[in-house]
């Protein structure tokens, strides 16, 4: 599907999904990489930054917001 098909569909800012990320900071690093190189992702600001996890002892997390 192309991006702009993605455009015209209503989103509301409140609305929109997100996609929870949680490993070993390597984990999280090498998976918000990959989501970069295959475009997935536009930019790495749509990131949370890496914090701890609150749920999982020893993790770290970050949020992607699309």
């Amino acid at each position: 599907m192309s991006s702009e098909f993605n455009d015209l569909l209503p989103t509301q800012q409140a609305d929109k999904p997100q996609i929870w990320i949680i490993g070993t900071r390597e984990q999280v690093v090498h998976i918000m990489n990959e989501m970069m190189v295959k475009e997935l992702v536009s930019d790495r600001v749509k990131f949370t930054p890496i914090i701890p996890a609150p749920f999982a002892n020893g993790k770290v997390m970050t949020v992607l917001v699309r």
